[in-house]
């Protein structure tokens, strides 16, 4: 059998490092220390592993890098970096960082020399469609290709093997210096296919597990995903999906998405997509639901269902946020654990995430199943997951009623295998060659069996 790296057995907790930290931002040396004295309480969470947003330097929101080997002086040094991640991997936590690659910030060394030599300047390749004979809104007296239009962002070539040998020696740097586990490619749709295949090639030949995961939002994931390529991608579809099926009361449309992602003929059955209910780019997933206490069912179908679930920091305690004006300060709030924990309705939340990140990462089923569908009803949803080994049946309920479900001769093959629902702590007895499913208002349920 083919060993597992730690990226098909792990949940992320996501962290946007400029908003996590801002209470300590110009008033301390060292603000990135914050979120190595939380590590304590991320591990204490289930998590085994952590992203962490924009790092690099920059002048902004951490998008518009200027320095690729040089950590954020508004977060503090690299040391404090290699501080991090030391005491992360002491408790067993992986770290993972997001590569910005498919643009740079106007204060870029080599964009301040093609600024200052124009067309003399041995950089004017480094940049993508400059273009000497029209200007720009900087009056720079040429213009360039950006990233959605926004000029602070100037996008880079990424066909340039000068570009790419500066891109991958800070790669090299985070891991052989800093001892980095994986990159999240920020705006991997932009980025050039064959430059993510180098990069693969390249990682992997400095760390043979080394997690490689993509920005995707609309498409095909195989395009950016497989053996060659990126190891997962962010899985919008179930993302919409999740949500959506919740506030509309219609459970079809994610069970649509998940089995044509991972059924018996799914698109990406052998692909570990990146799954989450919300981000520092998207409104907070209390904000989101209609119905705020469906958070509960909800994060029960995020860690029950094929791929890798991850937590954006501050959600565990139902956090709100709204995306304003086109402005994603609410989204990326201080963090202040008694602070959340005080102003949440929902302090129980918190409790029912430790107890999945521990359900997951000890259940092979959940890890690695095969997903097949049982049942789907406007409110209900129930799937299977199954190895050779292990079977785990999950049961889903949005509805204010309870529901019972029958799964009738589903338990032939385990009939010496003792049931329990390890979600609501109980044993399941099989009855008359049926297995009663017992789901609760707004709540769900997973039985699970080892095979003899």
């Amino acid at each position: 059998m083919k060993e597992k790296k730690w990226y098909e057995s792990t949940s992320f907790y996501h962290i946007y490092p400029l908003g996590f930290c801002g209470d300590e931002i110009g008033k301390t040396k060292h603000p990135l220390g914050k979120i190595t004295r939380s590590l304590d309480y991320i591990a204490e969470s289930g998590f085994k592993a952590i992203y962490l947003g924009p790092l690099f330097e920059s002048i902004s929101h951490g998008y518009d890098t200027t320095d690729f080997f040089k950590v954020d002086s508004r977060l503090g040094n690299n040391d404090d970096l290699r501080d991090l991640i030391q005491k992360a991997h002491e408790r067993g936590i992986k770290v993972v960082l997001d590569g910005v690659f498919n643009h740079i910030g106007r204060e870029f060394f080599a964009f301040r020399d093609l600024q200052q030599r124009r067309e003399n300047s041995e950089y004017k390749d480094w940049f993508s469609l400059v273009n000497f004979n029209s200007n720009n809104h900087h009056n720079d007296g040429f213009s360039y290709d950006t990233w959605e239009a926004h000029e602070e962002l100037v996008k880079l070539n990424l066909k340039n093997p000068h570009v790419k040998k500066h891109i991958f020696d800070a790669i090299r740097f985070w891991i052989d210096d800093f001892g980095i586990d994986g990159l999240r490619l920020d705006a991997a749709d932009c980025l050039d296919l064959d430059f993510l295949r180098e990069m693969r090639t390249y990682t992997v030949q400095i760390k043979d597990d080394f997690w490689l995961m993509g920005e995707i939002i609309h498409g095909d994931y195989r395009k950016w995903a497989g053996e060659e390529i990126l190891h997962s991608v962010t899985n919008y579809e179930c993302y919409k999906g999740m949500y959506s099926s919740f506030n509309d009361k219609n459970f079809f449309e994610i069970a649509h998405s998940l089995n044509r992602q991972y059924g018996p003929e799914g698109s990406y059955k052998d692909i570990q997509l990146y799954n989450f209910v919300d981000n520092h780019d998207v409104d907070r997933i209390r904000t989101k639901l209609i119905l705020p206490v469906n958070l509960y069912p909800l994060h029960i179908l995020l860690y029950s269902i094929p791929g890798i679930p991850s937590i954006y920091y501050g959600s565990e305690w139902a956090r709100e946020g709204k995306r304003t004006d086109h402005s994603d300060i609410e989204l990326r709030p201080v963090f202040d654990r008694a602070k959340f924990k005080e102003e949440s309705e929902f302090k129980d939340l918190y409790e029912l995430i430790k107890k999945m990140n521990e359900i997951k990462l000890n259940t092979q089923s959940l890890l690695y199943g095969d997903y097949t569908q049982i049942y789907v009803n406007h409110q209900q949803l129930i799937f299977k997951r199954e190895t050779e080994t292990q079977i785990a049946f999950i049961g889903i309920n949005s509805s204010e009623d309870e529901f019972d479900y029958y799964l009738e001769n589903e338990h032939s093959l385990y009939e010496h295998s003792l049931y329990e629902d390890i979600l609501n702590g109980k044993k399941i007895e099989v009855e008359n060659n049926t297995l009663k499913m017992k789901l609760f208002p707004k709540w769900g349920s997973i039985i699970v069996a080892n095979k003899n």
